[in-house]
Order: C-alpha cells, then sequence, then structure tokens
C-alpha cells in the first residue's frame, strides 16, 4: 500500500515539475529579461557614456546628486513620520480604550486606498500660491498668504506622503500589537513596573521589528513615488530620481534614464536589504502558543484627548481630501467660492467660456474610453497575476524538494517588489520599445500594459496565493491521487474551491492597485491607450484642477469600493475557517 501511495504521488508530481517549468520561463521573460534589457541598454555604444555622465560628469549634480538628495530627504521623512502616527493609531487601535476604535480603526486603513495624488490634488486645491502662476488654493482666493514652503517643495511632498503611506505602517504596526500576550503586559505590571516603564521595555521592543518594516516600507515608497512630487515638486524644479528619469525618457534621453533606472532599483533594493540585517539573528517572538488576549490600557482622563486626536489624524487625511476634491469640482471658478456652483465639470458640453471648451467628464468620449480602458487593465492584470501567483505558490509548497526551481520561482515573485514603478515601466520599455527578431514592438500597446502590470504585481498576488495554499492540507490532495484524479482535476476540485476567497482577495488588490497606480503606467501609456491616472496627471499639469479632481474622485471611489471588497473577503474567509 504504501509504495503504490508512492508511486502514485512520483506520477502525480510529474505535472507539476513541467508546471514549475512554465512558470520559471514566464517569470524571466517578465521579470529577468526587462531588467537585463534595461542594464544592457547602458552599456557599450548604446549607452553612449550615460554612467559617466550621470555618476561623474558637469552634469552630475543636476541629473543624479541633486535628485538623490531630495529623494532620500523625502523618504526618510516620510519613513519617521509615517512609523510615528501609524504606531500611534495602532495603539489606539489595539491596545488602548479610547472610545470609538474600530471606527479609528476602518478609517487609518482608507488613505491607501485612496490614489496618492487624490491627496496631493487635494493639498493644492487649499495651499497652492501664486509662485508659478495659474489659479491660487482656496486659502489664497481667501485672502490668506501661504509660504512656498507649505505650497511646494519638500515639505508638501512629503506630508502628503505620510497622510497616503502611514496606513502600511498602522497595518503592520497593528497585527504586531495584536500578538503581544496581555499576560506579558499583566505580568509586568504586577512587578510594579510603570506603565511607560512596561511599553518601553516590554511592547516597542516586542513591535520593533514591525515598525521596522512599516519605516522601510514608506521609506522605499516614498522615495520611488512619482505622482506626488511631479505635483507639489516639479512646478518649482524640485527634482526627485523618479521626476529625473520621466523627465529624461520622456524627452528622449533614454540611455541617462535607463541608468537613473538601474540606481533607483539598487537604493531601493539597498535600504530593504539593509532594514532585513538589522533584525536578523534577533529573537521578537510574542506567541508561545498559549491561549492569550490582548491587554486593554486604561488611559483614564486621557480618553476623550486621545480620541480626538486620533480622530482628526484619520478625518483629515482619509475623509478632508474626497471632500475637498468633490468640493473644487462643483466650483465654476478654480478654487475660488465667489465665482457660484456649475455641474459642468462632470457632465456639461463643450462651452468656450468654461475651461477652453473642455467637455465635462462624464460627457467626455475620451475620459470614458479612458474609465474601460483603466477597468479592463485593472481586471486583465488581476487575472494574469492571481493565475500566476496561484500556479507558482502551488509548485513550491508541492515541490519542497526542488530547491533550486523553487528558489528561482521565490526569487523572481519577489523582485518586482525592489522596484520602483516608473523603473519598472523604464525596463518594459528598454526590452519591449523595438520589435525583437519577428515579434513587433509592444510599445503604445494595450499588451505592453498588461504585462508590466502583471509583472509587478506578481508579488502581491504570490504571496497571497502562497499564505492560502499553506491551510490546506497535502493530505486531502494525496487522496485525490489515490483516487486517480488528473492534476487538472485536483486544481479545480480541491485547491480552488479551498483557497478562492484568499486568492480573490488578492486579485482585488492587485486590481485597486493597478486602477489607482500612476508609477508604472505614466512612460507605457500612449494617446492610443488613454488611462484614468494619466489623465489625472496630464489634466492638473495642465492646470485644469476641476477635470482632474473629478477623475481622481472616481479612481478613489473605484478603489475604495474595491478595497472594502476585499476586505470583506477577507472578513468572511477568517469567520469561515475550519479545520
Amino acid at each position: 500500500m504504501r509504495s503504490a501511495l508512492t508511486g502514485a504521488l512520483r506520477d502525480a508530481r510529474r505535472p507539476i515539475r513541467w508546471l514549475a517549468l512554465g512558470v520559471l520561463a514566464v517569470l524571466v521573460l517578465l521579470v529577468a529579461l526587462p531588467l537585463v534589457g534595461l542594464v544592457r541598454a547602458t552599456l557599450g555604444p548604446a549607452g553612449n557614456g550615460a554612467w559617466t555622465d550621470v555618476l561623474a560628469s558637469p552634469m552630475s549634480q543636476n541629473l543624479f546628486w541633486i535628485p538623490l538628495r531630495n529623494s532620500l530627504l523625502v523618504g526618510l521623512g516620510t519613513g519617521l513620520l509615517s512609523t510615528v502616527l501609524g504606531a500611534f493609531l495602532a495603539w489606539v487601535v489595539v491596545l488602548s480604550d479610547v472610545p470609538g476604535r474600530k471606527v479609528i480603526g476602518v478609517l487609518s486603513t482608507i488613505p491607501f486606498a485612496l490614489p496618492s495624488f487624490a491627496i496631493a490634488l487635494a493639498w493644492e486645491s487649499v495651499f497652492r500660491n501664486d509662485r508659478v502662476g495659474g489659479a491660487p488654493g482656496l486659502l489664497a482666493s481667501l485672502g490668506v498668504p501661504v509660504p512656498d514652503v507649505l505650497s511646494w517643495g519638500a515639505v508638501p511632498v512629503t506630508l502628503t506622503l505620510v497622510a497616503h503611506y502611514f496606513s502600511l505602517s498602522f497595518v503592520v504596526i497593528a497585527a504586531a500589537l495584536a500578538n503581544v500576550g496581555g499576560d506579558i503586559l499583566a505580568a509586568a505590571e504586577l512587578t510594579g513596573a510603570s506603565r511607560a516603564r512596561v511599553a518601553v521595555r516590554i511592547a516597542l521592543p516586542a513591535v520593533a521589528p514591525a515598525a521596522l518594516s512599516g519605516f522601510l516600507l514608506a521609506f522605499a515608497e516614498g522615495v520611488s513615488n512619482f505622482a506626488v512630487p511631479a505635483l507639489l515638486g516639479l512646478p518649482v524644479r524640485f527634482q526627485t530620481l523618479s521626476t529625473r528619469l520621466y523627465g529624461a525618457i520622456s524627452t528622449g534621453d533614454t540611455a541617462r534614464g535607463y541608468v537613473l533606472s538601474i540606481l533607483l532599483v539598487v537604493i531601493a533594493a539597498a535600504v530593504l536589504y539593509l532594514g532585513t540585517r538589522a533584525t536578523a539573528g534577533r529573537s521578537f517572538a510574542t506567541i508561545t502558543g498559549k491561549s492569550t488576549r490582548p491587554r486593554t490600557m486604561t488611559t483614564g482622563p486621557w480618553r476623550w484627548p486621545l480620541a480626538a486626536v486620533a480622530a482628526t489624524l484619520v478625518l483629515v487625511t482619509a475623509i478632508v481630501p474626497s471632500i475637498v476634491l468633490a468640493m473644487s469640482t462643483f466650483l465654476r471658478r478654480t478654487n475660488r467660492l465667489d465665482g457660484g456652483l456649475t455641474l459642468h465639470y462632470w457632465t456639461g458640453t463643450s462651452d468656450p467660456g468654461i475651461a477652453q471648451g473642455v467637455r465635462g467628464i462624464l460627457r467626455d468620449p475620451t475620459v470614458l474610453n479612458a474609465l474601460g480602458g483603466t477597468i479592463a487593465l485593472g481586471l486583465a492584470v488581476a487575472a494574469g497575476a492571481t493565475l500566476l501567483g496561484l500556479l507558482g505558490a502551488h509548485v513550491l509548497t508541492r515541490l519542497p524538494r526542488a530547491r533550486v526551481t523553487a528558489g528561482a520561482i521565490s526569487l523572481l515573485s519577489y523582485v518586482p517588489f525592489l522596484i520602483p514603478g516608473v523603473a519598472f515601466g523604464a525596463a518594459f520599455i528598454a526590452q519591449f520599445g523595438a520589435p525583437i527578431g519577428p515579434f513587433p514592438s509592444l510599445y503604445g500597446t494595450f499588451a505592453i500594459l498588461v504585462v508590466a502590470g502583471i509583472a509587478a504585481s506578481v508579488p502581491f498576488a504570490f504571496q497571497t496565493s502562497k499564505a492560502s495554499l499553506a491551510q490546506v492540507s497535502g493530505d486531502l490532495e494525496e487522496a485525490a491521487v489515490l483516487t486517480g484524479a488528473s492534476g487538472w482535476r485536483r486544481m479545480v476540485r480541491i485547491v480552488l474551491p479551498l483557497t478562492s476567497r484568499g486568492v480573490v482577495g488578492g486579485g482585488v488588490l492587485v486590481f485597486v492597485t493597478m486602477v489607482r497606480d500612476l508609477s508604472l503606467v505614466v512612460l507605457l501609456v500612449t494617446p492610443a491607450t488613454p488611462l484614468l491616472s494619466v489623465m489625472t496627471f496630464r489634466y492638473a499639469s495642465e492646470g485644469f484642477t476641476q477635470h482632474a479632481n473629478a477623475i481622481t474622485l472616481v479612481i478613489a471611489v473605484i478603489s475604495v469600493t474595491a478595497t472594502l471588497l476585499a476586505r470583506r473577503l477577507q472578513g468572511a474567509r477568517q469567520s469561515g475557517t475550519t479545520s
């Protein structure tokens, strides 16, 4: 009987080995080749001395070193402030007795569902001054002087990125705090330790890895973000690496742009690697296997003040930007309350007297075409990335001894996480922007958007699929093997039904990421393939504020709705999980 089972399992694994090779080939095509093409395009005659120009020439200061300084400054500020803000809100939601904690917890996750440029546009609608011309913001139009430091450059870029990325730190730290056993804190208090000492000596060290992870994620996102510095920095020539490489490639200086892309990838990877090394070899274990419950800390007379501070923070970051954007779309004159109200920017026909004759977004066929393209792109990327992530995770869980193949799949599925979106877009132009043998160039086609989106989204889909598959016992498949079920039948009848909620939840997150993404697609989109996020950027850059804000609201509604759907699926999955 045992030999029969062994033989059946050996036969059953043959198709999985072929599947592993197929998954590996696809990952090499989508991830490895674009990166290799990016490096190759900067070497030899094709590079035309681009490395020297960027790193050691009279142009280096403006090409690389000043943008690098600005990127690190913004990234450091984003990482530190996001971690502090996320940690405070996580403590309020998980450990304190502050009223309204559940609502604060839900609202704390909303900003990450919004496009980062939504908060930047809301900031610009309020704080923009007349330094670069164009319509000033609400404060300036009311006669309130707004200094340049609040309107343009490092401060508004950093603060708007913090308002967007603190959600990342909140989610990571809140999960870690929930795992700090209440018995540990209670035992410390029984020894006579003060609450401050318990917090500093026990709670903080226990969540240190989570806080560091939150800082690194926010730092890496802050360094690589394109939309916010483009909207609030470029008008005053505040350049970061992402805006500098976008400018280089969009003006035809591709070799130098590719060099900047490679340097941006190296910086992001180095920061994440150093963060991993910082916690390597140290124990932060708080889950002991014993049943325990989080301990709520009594805040006494500070309950309501703490609730007010936390509520203000989440309202300012999650609710106020949407209200500002919505209100601005009904103002006839940009950011002015004295010009009257209008629905023109939503449903108006072409009127030479308003917005140079540009129609409302719901009557503009280009916008409607972009809406369809955005949703189609999100669905196509979600389906492709989910399928690739599920197959890759399935191979890893069913072939644990194939270390080389499994290691290569794991590595290639993680690498896109290290690559900033703008740099990834540049890599796909370098690899697929010209004909390859009998295959035509993909640049300017919908296909290159889908392929790039799948490659960039693989880490999300792979990790969610891997987590779902880890909960399915291998005994179920082994039993199916003994009944003679084929690999396809086992996948359809066993694996997919048991992992569907987790996999679909991951697919929804991929969809949301693609719908609101600008960094990845800004270099790949052409007039033949319009997308909402790129139209928002162009409208905002050209001074059509109300149109840009209206399109941003459409993106926000799609993103938040899909995010709440994903949370509902995950909640149903947790409540429906059985042994």
